[in-house]
């Protein structure tokens, strides 16, 4: 007997080239039993100014928009009030990549979108984190020229801004009234030496802070991703108390402080020593031995790798939300590496910037952060998860 074939209608269509798209958006993975039950915050960095609250099943819960796109983040503040970083309008690219990470507007909001409070500063760039008693602590930059840009040691030779300046890290601290309460300089407090560029990064921006935070004794940690150390600053003095050993994080971001007072911290893995094939990680570190208590990677190291950007959230009862920013997933695991809950955002646009347009010439559907908050957290939101 001869083979049976059944033709097939073979329709033609063009191609959706964005591959991220092309595999699915919105809710991917759920156990709810597993799942910490509440609602996830986000802002797609090339959406405008939107921000987005889904409940577990990916639905939309609330929504907030403002007139400008994403300086990075948003979360959610003692009260219910919405705090939101966005990209001051109308300013000139300080070297080609400012305009994909600097901010320069730091608000607070009602859940109607209202402006409660608002602090510009338009050498803001990553992270601003507002503070309960309503005042912000954030990254800024400073230029370094002549022998100071030459004292900056590492990177692509010939790779300053312009030629000739360093562009180097500041912190802030306002308060409400928006007056300075709190500053801090790498030029001064940083040793050269010990931090050094890595040598293939550009000499533009030094050494790059994409995330800073209180620490519960009052000291301040902060993560410098293009030297890859996370250390903490003395609130006092400025001096650095405590590094991550070299080796242990790569290009990493998002280090918060654990209830027991380790770090959990996501590693990029970007030039992570002695590995040929790059993979991220969401990693607990002891500051007592610098040790690695506790990490995730995916069970196939190669499939979860975000070579830039990305955080983590350690939940009530032990899970940990996950950042995964340049492919604009979200995902949560359990402590044992169980992954109960996976979302990838489906709000994809291009960067308004030629600059960063040119860098990055498709749609992401990226976020830089994205948070969980249990209902309770959200006061003025009638729906339940």
């Amino acid at each position: 007997m001869g083979a049976c074939f059944v033709a097939q209608r073979i329709t033609t269509a063009r191609v959706d080239q964005n591959q991220r798209r092309r595999r699915g958006t919105g809710l991917i993975a759920l156990d709810p039993d597993v799942a910490f039950p509440g609602f996830t915050l986000f802002a797609p960095l090339t959406g405008g100014g939107e921000v987005h609250l889904v409940d577990l099943h990916g639905r939309t819960a609330h929504q907030w928009r403002f007139p400008y796109r994403p300086g990075r983040h948003a979360r959610i503040v003692r009260g219910g009030e919405l705090a939101y970083n966005g990209v001051l309008p109308g300013e000139q690219a300080l070297f080609p990549m400012w305009h994909k990470y600097r901010g320069g507007v730091m608000l607070r909001a009602a859940p109607d979108g209202e402006v409660l409070w608002e602090h510009r500063d338009p050498q803001q760039h990553h992270d601003a984190h507002h503070l309960d008693d309503g005042g912000v602590l954030y990254t800024g930059v400073e230029p370094l020229r002549g022998t100071e840009a030459s004292a900056v040691l590492g990177g692509v030779p010939g790779s300053e801004a312009d030629g000739t300046t360093v562009w180097a890290d500041t912190i802030t601290e306002v308060g409400p009234d928006g007056s300075t309460r709190w500053t801090w300089r790498a030029a001064e407090h940083l040793d050269r030496a010990a931090f050094p560029l890595h040598p293939d990064y550009a000499r533009e921006h030094w050494p790059l802070i994409n995330s800073v935070t209180p620490l519960a004794d009052g000291n301040v940690l902060a993560s410098l991703r293009s030297v890859s150390a996370v250390v903490v600053i003395s609130r006092s003095t400025g001096e650095i108390l405590w590094r991550t050993e070299p080796g242990t994080v790569s290009q990493q971001h998002c280090p918060t402080e654990l209830d027991d007072g380790r770090l959990l911290v996501f590693d990029n893995g970007v030039f992570r020593p002695g590995h040929d094939v790059p993979y991220s990680r969401v990693v607990e570190i002891d500051r007592n031995d610098g040790r690695v208590a506790w990490e995730y990677h995916d069970p196939a190291k190669e499939s979860f790798f975000a070579p830039f950007m990305g955080a983590a959230q350690r939940l009530p009862g032990g899970n940990t939300l996950v950042t995964d920013s340049p492919a604009g997933r979200i995902f949560e695991v359990t402590a044992d590496g169980y992954l109960c809950w996976e979302y990838v955002v489906p709000h994809f646009g291009p960067y308004t910037e030629t600059e960063v347009r040119s860098l990055f010439p498709a749609e992401p559907n990226a976020v830089f952060r994205a948070y969980r908050y249990a209902p309770e957290e959200i006061p003025w939101l009638d729906a339940r998860p």
